[in-house]
């Protein structure tokens, strides 16, 4: 996986239209309806942190975790500024190791697409479970294989924004993996610089996901269309797993 140390200068501005309040007011509510307490919250491949904060605002007790030095470093300096006293660490999702036990896991955005190959992503899965307190829970969204095929596939989208012009090119391969290319460019007074990023995305079936899962020591609970508690739709572009930690697991690392 790249470092997205170019990335991360404009991920926030990439994604303008993620909304970040009604996404915690929903993990909060989901976990709500499980009888849930979300307790010590790791945010797992937190990105440059802005769901971090916010649910950090609201009086969870979070932490966060995140391959990439170069994003971590956008979400230190957020929790700085809002003046709040919050953990991050520099891990890969598949390497996780935590000083204790936590109560929730979140892992948003389409973060575990980043996994490309099956092994690694049940590594993460079982990582996540190994350092789960007993009635702990997973809660995940993640592309769709629908949204591989159909909509990110061989497509090419344009971001013209105030930072950055960016042009975001796709193309889809064996095992819905999609190539992601990135292009772009940052204008200094009558000059423009051109920066570049490469990673991909692969899409797993749900059912894949399921039985990942239950490997781990998992029992998933429910399978949503985003930012709702109704079943996922064959056009759902992102699923979210509600997971709980099953009282038999083996705790050795």
């Amino acid at each position: 996986m790249s470092g997205y140390r170019l990335f991360s200068q404009y991920y926030d501005n990439l994604t303008f239209n993620v909304d970040y309040k009604k996404r915690a007011d929903y993990i909060q509510s989901v976990l709500s309806l499980c009888g849930h307490d979300m307790g010590l919250t790791l945010d797992l491949a937190c990105g440059t942190g802005t769901l971090t904060v916010e649910l950090k605002r609201r009086g969870v007790d979070i932490f966060g975790i995140d391959g990439s030095y170069d994003m971590l470093s956008q979400a230190m300096d957020k929790a700085y500024d809002e003046e709040l006293e919050m953990l991050f660490l520099c891990q890969q999702m598949e390497h996780l190791d935590l000083y204790g036990t936590i109560d929730t896991c979140i892992c948003t955005l389409d973060s575990l697409n980043h996994i490309v190959e099956k092994e690694k992503l049940q590594q993460v899965f079982d990582r996540v479970a190994l350092f789960m307190n007993p009635d702990g829970y997973f809660l995940f969204d993640v592309n769709t294989v629908y949204k591989h095929r159909h909509i990110l596939g061989d497509n090419t989208f344009v971001y013209d924004t105030d930072k950055v012009y960016c042009v975001w090119q796709n193309s889809l391969k064996e095992n819905n993996i999609v190539n992601i290319d990135l292009d772009m460019f940052e204008r200094e007074s009558e000059a423009y610089h051109r920066y570049t990023e490469h990673f991909k995305e692969r899409a797993y079936e749900i059912g894949e996901l399921q039985e990942m899962l239950k490997n781990a020591g998992f029992d998933v609970k429910a399978v949503y269309h985003d930012l709702t508690t109704e079943p996922l739709r064959e056009d759902s572009d992102r699923a979210v797993f509600v997971a709980k930690i099953t009282e038999a697991i083996n705790r050795e690392s």
